[in-house]
C-alpha cells in the first residue's frame, strides 16, 4: 500500500475552528435588513374537505405583512418522485382538502415571529371531516377512503426536464396504491422446490425521526428589480433545491442562488424540497422582502418527512448446509398522505441486498400505499435498515433451526470480488468477507455465541451493502482547483458539509495530489453561484463522485503544472514530482521551481494561462438516468460500500430492558481518506442503529403524532452508548479517489439485526417489530414461559 502524506491521516477538520469558536453561521443565524418571519397554520384533521378559509382578521393584525392560502399557490406540484408514470402530487399549501394532521393550509408573514404566531390563531378554517384510514392493508381494501383522486399535472415532469424521452401521464391510485415494484431473476419456484428447508416470517419497522440537531429553516430573499432569489437553507444538495424552487416558483434556475451555510446534521432528512421552502420563496416574491421560516421540533416530527414504515415478509429456502437457493420478499410500505420516496425505498431495499448474498433465485415485490399520516423520506440507508432487520433476523432463525453457525452461513453465501450483479453492476472491490470475520473475532463470537444464556447475555451479527452514488439530478459533479500566486490552491466544489467531513476529506484529496499540506488548500464549497455543477452527497456519492471530481481537478492542475515546469527544467514531465509548493527533478531534488514561479512563467509564456484544473465525474459513466424503480433493471452504481456489525447485549428478564455492552463494526470504504472521519461515521451509525433497534419510533394515534418532542421520543443518551470498536475491512476501490468509496450509511443497517439477534441469543425469544422495547420483550418472554 502506498504511503501518503495527507490522505490516510486523521487530520483535524477544516471547519473545526469555526464551529468551536461559534463563528460558523447556520441558517437560523442569518438576519437580513427588512426581514419578516413566517409561520404556517397546519391541519388538525387527518382527512377533511376545506370548506372555507377566512384570513381577514389575521390580515388586519398590526405587524402582519401577508397571509396566503392554497388559492394563492394553487396548481404548484412537486415531489422527490416525479416520473412519467408517477407524477408529483405534493403541494405547498392544501387546496381542496387536507390529507394528514400537520399539513399546511395557510401561511402568515409578519415583522416578528410572535405576531405571526398570533395571526395564525385568527385564521378561521371550516373543515368537513372525511373518513380516514391509517393502516396500509385497510387502505387497499375495496370501499376504503380514497386519499387521492386522479393525479394530474399542468407542466412537464422532472424526468422529462432532465432528458427522459417518455411523456408523462396522469395517475389514478386504485385502492390507494401509490406505486409498485416487482423484481425477479432465476426461477423462484424451482429454487424453493430444490430447498431442503423453507422458512417464512414477517417483520415490521416503524417511522423514525432523522433527529438532526438543527431543525429545518430557510431564509429567502427575492429582489424584484433583478428577479433574483437568494436563499439560505439547511440542505443536502443545492442543485436539487434550485431545480424545484425554479419549477414551483417559475423563477429561472440561473436566477436562484443557494448560499453556503453550516448545516447541523441531515441523515437524508434535508435533501428534498419542503412546503415551507416553497412558501418562503413565494412570500418573499410577493413582498419583495426577505422571509425567514424556522420550524419547531414538533413541526419537524409531524410535518417533515420521517423514515419510511415497512412491513416485510421474507420467505427463504436453503440447503441443509445453509446455502440460500431462493428468497421471496414481499414489502408493504405505509407511504402516508403523499408518496415521498416510497417507490425508491422499495427498490433500494432489494438493491442494497444484492452485493451481500449470492441469491440464485429471487422475487422482490413491493407496494406503497397512501394513508392519512405524515409521509416518509430517506433516512441513512433508505430501505436497507428495514430489509436487513428482516433478512438477517431470518437467517439467524434458520441457523437456529438447522443447528448452524450464523457467521459460517453468512460467509458461505456472500458474493465474491469480481461478481457481476443481476443488474450489471460489478464488484470491483469487495471487503465484506473480511468485515464479517473481523467483526466476529472482535466480539469473541466462537466463545460467546450460544454459551451465555445463563447470564442473559448474547451476541448477534448483521451485514449490509450501500451504493456510492447513482444517477440522479444533475447527474454529474465538477470541481475546480486554481493555483494562487503564493503557491497555495483554491478548491471550488459544490458538495455541502452537513457534518460528515466532506470539506476536510475533499481538501485532503486535493492536497495529496498536489503535494501540499492541508492548510495550503483554500476551500469554497456549497454555494451554487461560486461552485461548479454539483451532483450532491445525499446519495452516498460524496466520496466516490464528489471526491472523484476533486481528484480529477487536482490531477488536471498537476499535469498542467508539470508540463510548464518541464519547459523550464529541461526534463520530461514524468521526471518531475511536487512537494511543499515546489516542483523538482526526482533524480536531482535540488533542481526545483516554486509554484509561484511556475504560475508566473505560465502567464508570461502561455497567453496568460493562470493554471486552473477542472475535474468532473458521473456516478455511473455508462448510464444516463436512474434505473427502473418498478423493475430493478439497469446499472445502479459503480461501487458498493460494505459493512458487518456484531453486538453483545445483556437482558434484564424482570424489566425487559436491554443493555448493549459492545458493538463492533467492520467497514469496507475502499480506503480511509481520513480515519478520524471514518471512525466518527461508524460510531454515529452504531448509536443510530442502537436507537432503531431498542428505542426510536414516531408514534401516532388517529394520524396525530403523540411523541413529537425529545421527552417522549426516546433516543440513546450518552450513558446508553456502549463500547464501540471500529475495524478496517477496506478493499481498495480502483475507480474511487485514492481507492475511496461510501462510508456514511452502510453500517447503521447492519447494527439493527446484530442487536436483535444478540437479544435472541441472550434469552431465546424473537421480537419481530422494532424497536424492541421492554414491553415487547417482556410479552415475548411471558409467551415463551406460557408455552412451557
Amino acid at each position: 500500500m502506498t504511503e501518503y502524506s495527507v490522505v490516510g491521516k486523521p487530520l483535524p477538520r477544516v471547519d473545526g475552528i469555526a464551529k468551536l469558536t461559534g463563528q460558523a453561521k447556520y441558517t437560523t443565524d442569518i438576519v437580513l435588513p427588512d426581514m419578516v418571519y413566517a409561520k404556517l397554520l397546519r391541519s388538525p384533521h387527518p382527512h377533511a374537505k376545506i370548506i372555507s378559509i377566512d384570513i381577514s382578521k389575521a390580515e388586519k393584525l398590526p405587524g402582519v405583512e401577508a397571509v396566503i392560502t392554497g388559492k394563492d399557490t394553487f396548481g404548484i406540484r412537486y415531489g422527490f418522485v416525479d416520473t412519467p408514470n408517477y407524477p408529483a402530487e405534493e403541494r405547498p399549501l392544501a387546496e381542496d382538502k387536507v390529507r394528514f394532521v400537520g399539513e399546511a393550509v395557510a401561511a402568515v408573514a409578519a415583522v416578528d415571529p410572535d405576531i405571526a404566531e398570533d395571526a395564525l390563531d385568527l385564521i378561521e378554517v371550516e373543515y368537513d371531516p372525511l373518513p380516514a384510514v391509517f393502516d396500509p392493508e385497510e387502505a387497499m381494501k375495496d370501499g376504503a377512503p380514497q386519499i387521492h383522486g386522479e393525479i394530474t399535472r399542468s407542466t412537464s415532469c422532472a424526468w422529462e426536464d432532465w432528458g427522459v424521452a417518455r411523456k408523462s401521464h396522469s395517475y389514478t391510485p386504485v385502492n390507494n396504491v401509490a406505486s409498485r415494484v416487482l423484481i425477479s431473476y432465476g426461477d423462484i419456484e424451482k429454487g424453493f422446490a430444490e430447498a431442503d428447508y423453507i422458512r417464512e416470517d414477517r417483520f415490521w419497522s416503524p417511522a423514525t425521526s432523522h433527529m438532526a440537531m438543527e431543525p429545518h429553516a430557510i431564509v429567502a430573499n427575492y429582489n424584484p428589480f433583478t428577479g433574483k432569489l437568494d436563499v439560505w437553507l439547511n440542505h443536502m444538495a443545492y442543485e436539487l433545491k434550485r431545480y424545484w424552487l425554479s419549477k414551483t416558483l417559475g423563477i429561472p434556475i440561473q436566477k436562484i442562488r443557494v448560499h453556503q451555510t453550516y448545516i447541523g446534521g441531515a441523515f437524508g432528512g434535508k435533501a428534498v424540497i419542503f412546503d415551507f421552502e416553497v412558501i418562503a420563496g413565494f412570500l418573499s416574491r410577493k413582498l419583495g422582502r426577505p422571509v425567514k421560516i424556522v420550524l419547531t421540533r414538533e413541526e419537524v416530527f409531524s410535518s417533515c418527512r420521517n423514515s419510511i414504515r415497512f412491513d416485510t415478509t421474507v420467505k427463504t429456502g436453503v440447503k441443509k448446509d445453509g446455502t440460500i437457493v431462493a428468497q421471496d420478499v414481499k414489502v408493504i410500505v405505509d407511504a402516508g398522505a403523499y408518496k415521498g420516496s416510497a417507490a425508491v425505498a422499495m427498490f433500494l431495499s432489494h438493491q442494497f441486498s444484492e452485493p451481500c448474498y449470492n441469491r440464485r433465485n429471487v422475487r422482490h415485490e413491493g407496494v406503497a400505499v397512501y394513508t392519512n399520516k405524515n409521509f416518509g423520506f430517506a433516512k441513512r440507508g433508505h430501505g436497507a435498515p428495514q430489509n436487513r432487520f428482516a433478512v438477517d433476523s431470518q437467517i439467524d432463525m434458520i441457523c437456529e433451526d438447522l443447528g448452524l453457525d450464523p457467521v459460517e452461513v453468512i460467509l458461505k453465501n456472500l458474493r465474491k470480488k469480481g461478481d457481476v450483479l443481476p443488474n450489471g453492476d460489478k464488484l470491483e472491490s469487495y471487503g465484506l468477507p473480511k468485515c464479517v470475520q473481523l467483526a466476529a473475532d472482535a466480539i469473541d463470537w466462537k466463545q460467546k455465541r450460544g454459551t451465555q444464556r445463563d447470564k442473559n447475555r448474547g451476541v448477534g451479527i448483521g451485514i449490509n451493502g450501500m451504493f456510492s452514488g447513482s444517477g440522479y439530478w444533475p447527474f454529474a459533479c465538477a470541481a475546480i482547483v486554481r493555483l494562487n500566486h503564493d503557491g497555495t490552491v483554491t478548491l471550488m466544489e459544490g458538495d455541502c458539509e452537513f457534518g460528515q467531513g466532506a470539506d476536510t476529506t475533499y481538501s485532503q484529496i486535493a492536497a495529496e495530489e498536489l503535494g501540499l499540506p492541508l492548510e495550503d488548500v483554500n476551500l469554497i464549497s456549497g454555494d451554487s453561484e461560486l461552485c461548479p455543477m454539483n451532483y450532491s452527497n445525499f446519495l452516498s456519492g460524496g466520496m466516490f463522485v464528489g471526491g472523484g471530481a476533486v481528484y480529477y481537478a487536482a490531477y488536471d492542475l498537476r499535469q498542467k503544472m508539470l508540463k510548464v515546469a518541464s519547459e523550464l527544467l529541461k526534463v520530461g514531465p514524468e521526471d518531475l514530482d511536487m512537494k511543499n509548493r515546489s516542483v523538482f527533478i526526482k533524480a536531482r531534488p535540488e533542481k526545483s521551481l516554486t509554484f509561484g514561479e511556475i504560475l508566473r512563467y505560465s502567464i508570461q509564456k502561455h497567453l496568460g494561462d493562470p493554471l486552473i484544473g477542472i475535474g468532473y465525474k458521473k456516478a455511473v459513466p455508462e448510464i444516463e438516468f436512474y434505473p427502473s424503480l418498478s423493475k430493478g433493471t439497469g446499472r445502479f452504481t459503480d461501487a458498493y460500500g460494505l459493512a458487518a456489525a456484531t453486538a453483545e447485549v445483556e437482558v434484564d428478564r424482570e424489566t425487559g430492558r436491554v443493555k448493549v455492552l459492545k458493538i463492533c463494526i467492520a467497514d469496507d470504504c475502499g480506503y480511509e481518506i481520513n480515519p478520524a472521519s471514518i471512525y466518527g461515521q461508524m460510531v454515529s451509525q452504531a448509536v443510530m442503529g442502537m436507537g432503531d433497534a431498542l428505542l426510536e419510533e414516531v408514534i401516532d394515534e388517529g394520524g396525530r403524532v403523540i411523541n413529537p418532542n425529545l421527552v417522549d421520543y426516546e433516543i440513546p443518551r450518552a450513558f446508553d452508548v456502549p463500547e464501540i470498536m471500529v475495524l478496517n475491512g477496506c478493499d481498495y476501490e480502483p475507480k474511487g479517489p485514492f481507492g475511496g468509496k461510501e462510508a456514511g450509511e452502510c453500517a447503521r443497517a447492519a447494527v439493527i439485526p446484530a442487536i436483535a439477534n444478540a437479544i435472541y441469543d441472550a434469552v431465546g425469544v424473537r421480537v419481530h417489530r422494532v424497536p424492541i422495547t421492554p414491553e415487547k420483550l417482556l410479552n415475548a418472554l411471558k409467551g415463551k414461559e406460557g408455552r412451557r
